[in-house]
């Protein structure tokens, strides 16, 4: 892996942990659901105007679509959605935390439900992964965090990992940002869908919101996956998946210097020990050196 490859892996993982915190800006201004239809709309509309630029057609294979549906509901409606309303009443380091073990249950499940091997390294890091979960929930209940916002990270999380499980290749064939801008505007629709009998239009206009609004919009929502799928192009994804377990840190970090939200020594621990696991989980996948 050369340095080039290195800092986009780090690169992607700040942009995308840093999308929490300026989630958690935006719904205490607006609908949560509401705002994210329209960043998603909006991001949709650019990559695909980007894709047409650059030649690309709309022209997908079935399994393209299919897949492409299933990651802008479950990803984008489901995955983002709960997130950005949970975060009306938890921080966004606690969501990232929780975010950040998609890799974990992605790997517990192909254990559990596909007959998948899991080598002992991978083993160690799923058990120190759930550890290091259980070490910042015990600090967080003792604290009253309240029980609703963590169930909806999970579900998202939960919804993530099934899309995860069920397509495996959604940019497979070609067309890469065409199928990127056609996820974000599939998921804008079900989030629309949800947030007309379920919200109502206030929003305090202020240049704390324009400003996480756009961000939002065209680091985590562009550039980190423009980032992302480069990655993947450069050095294979599993080797890019590995940089995932930096996530909790710069999750964490990023919410404590922006939004002050307090760090204990528990947490500390605790986002350590799931980073360690997240690392080994995706170590563990790296191809076996050839004896011969």
């Amino acid at each position: 892996m050369d340095l080039r490859a290195i800092a986009m892996g780090v690169a992607f993982a700040f942009m995308w942990a840093s999308a929490f915190s300026s989630a958690r800006i935006i719904v205490a201004e607006a609908p949560p659901l509401t705002a994210l239809a329209i960043r998603f709309f909006l991001s949709g509309l650019i990559a695909i105007g980007i894709a047409w630029a650059l030649g690309q057609s709309l022209r997908l294979t079935r399994a393209q679509w299919i897949a492409t549906a299933i990651f802008g509901l479950c990803q984008n409606t489901l995955y983002l959605g709960f997130n950005f309303v949970a975060m009306q009443w938890i921080e966004a380091g606690l969501a990232t935390i929780i975010a950040a073990t998609m890799p974990l249950l992605v790997a517990f499940a192909g254990w559990a439900f596909l007959g998948q091997r899991v080598r002992p390294l991978g083993a160690v890091g799923l058990a120190a992964g759930f550890a290091g979960v259980a070490i910042i929930m015990g600090a967080r209940l003792s604290q009253g965090v309240d029980l609703f916002g963590v169930l909806l990270c999970v579900l998202g999380v939960v919804s993530l990992t099934a899309a995860t499980m069920l397509v495996r290749s959604a940019s497979s064939g070609g067309n890469i940002v065409m199928i990127i801008g056609l996820q974000m505007v599939i998921g804008s629709a079900g989030l629309a869908l949800a947030a007309v009998p379920l919200e109502t239009w206030e929003v305090n206009w202020t240049w704390p919101l324009a400003l996480a609004f756009l961000y939002t919009l065209f680091v985590p929502g562009l550039i980190a996956t423009w980032v992302w799928f480069l990655l993947v192009a450069r050095i294979g994804a599993v080797r890019a998946a590995t940089f995932h377990f930096l996530t909790p840190p710069f999750g964490v970090g990023v919410a404590a210097l922006l939004l002050g939200e307090r760090l204990s020594w528990l947490d500390a621990l605790g986002v350590g020990v799931v980073a360690v696991g997240i690392l080994a989980v995706q170590l563990s996948k790296e191809p076996q050196p050839s004896l011969s």
